[in-house]
């Protein structure tokens, strides 16, 4: 028992741990690539030391009061975006930093924790016997999801709509609301989607008209998206890259964003082609464990937000990764636990502290204790008068 106990454990710690080791690898090894990469290696490190502490703390959290009071870290957060955009500080083109002193961080990252904190506990709390109920409650995720999207939006940040969206489409798919909504949702989505492709190819005047020609630029630049140095040099460092090297200090084929978005095409030029292999077998590891371990989870909302969570994850390392291979536009979608970041790290610790610390709620515990009483005593009883062979 306690053997497999230590395996759980393991498949857990060591993809984390094997991630977070080889980020700061190659957070090393990009002050060799710009100065602007110079300080990377040490501010991951704190971030990373934070992240970890957080993690540490999970038992301490009082989870029940964190969903229940959910909709305060909401609101919290659309008044944080709000002041982003008023405010905010403006870094490649994008204005979605706030600073407080010396410190900088970006409520769109989160902002996705205390949307799926407060969307998973809406949608589990809310009782929907008829038809009328649960349009209503499509009705206010809808707004709830159409606030933050458009703020964000406005920043812009591409990639924080889609972690939005992402979380919104798994807590619907996984609550009570029957599937005859979630077609007509996509028969709408359908005719949208027509409609936009009819007249970007036969009326891009009406269509500029419509939704402006910041927007427009941002469609053709993703459309385009198989153009560009970062794309070609990406393909060029994974396709030329050896099976096996260590290059902490050799500069290899020079990729924009290299910390960020295309970290996964960097560590080949840093290890060889056993960086990406490492990295994609790490994820494979740790996936399965959270699909396993949310699986477990008693209570719906926490299992819920589990589920939220883990498909954000999973979603994010298919998005960043085709980003690489040239098979999606780039949408500054960064790899977990492994991109260089403050805001985004220090969110995915917060976000793994929340997911253990339902083992320690009280009324979780209940639960199971409970439901396996319920079970014994139904085998132990045998009613007066009765006999059995």
């Amino acid at each position: 028992m306690k053997y497999n106990k230590f395996l759980k454990h393991l498949s857990f710690w060591f993809p984390l741990l094997t991630l977070t080791s080889i980020s700061l690898l190659i957070m090393y090894h990009t002050k060799y690539i710009s100065n602007i990469y110079e300080n990377n290696f040490i501010k991951q490190i704190i971030w990373f030391s934070i992240g970890y502490g957080i993690l540490s703390l999970s038992k301490l959290l009082p989870i029940k009061s964190i969903f229940k009071y959910s909709k305060y870290l909401y609101l919290l957060g659309i008044i944080s975006l709000i002041l982003v955009l008023l405010i905010g500080n403006s870094i490649n083109g994008s204005k979605a930093w706030l600073s407080i002193g010396p410190i900088s961080f970006q409520p769109s990252e989160i902002m996705k924790l205390f949307y799926t904190c407060y969307l998973t506990h809406l949608v589990c709390n809310t009782k929907t016997f008829n038809a009328f109920e649960e349009l209503s409650l499509l009705i206010k995720v809808f707004l709830l999801f159409l606030i933050p999207t458009v703020l964000i939006f406005l920043e812009p940040d591409t990639g924080g709509v889609i972690y939005l969206l992402i979380i919104t489409i798994t807590i619907l798919l996984n609550s009570t609301i029957r599937k005859r909504w979630f077609i007509i949702i996509a028969i709408i989505i359908a005719i949208l989607s027509y409609s936009f492709i009819y007249f970007y190819i036969y009326n891009k005047e009406l269509l500029i008209n419509l939704i402006g020609t910041s927007f427009f630029y941002r469609v053709e630049r993703i459309l385009d998206f198989k153009k560009g140095l970062q794309i070609e040099n990406a393909l060029t460092a994974i396709g030329n890259a050896p099976f096996i090297s260590f290059n902490l200090t050799k500069v290899g084929v020079y990729i924009p964003e290299s910390a960020t978005d295309f970290i996964f095409a960097l560590s080949s030029n840093v290890f060889g082609l056993l960086g990406p292999s490492t990295i994609l077998l790490s994820y494979l590891i740790l996936d399965y464990y959270l699909i396993s371990y949310c699986q477990k989870i008693s209570k719906k909302e926490y299992r819920l937000f589990g589920y939220s969570f883990t498909s954000l994850l999973i979603i994010s390392e298919l998005i960043n990764i085709a980003m690489n291979l040239s098979l999606v536009p780039i949408i500054g979608i960064p790899l977990p636990f492994l991109s260089y970041g403050g805001s985004g790290t220090i969110t995915l610790f917060m976000y793994l502290s929340l997911l253990f610390a339902n083992t320690n709620d009280k009324d979780n515990s209940k639960n199971k204790n409970s439901s396996h009483k319920g079970k014994v005593h139904k085998k132990a009883h045998i009613p007066v008068g009765q006999h059995y062979k």
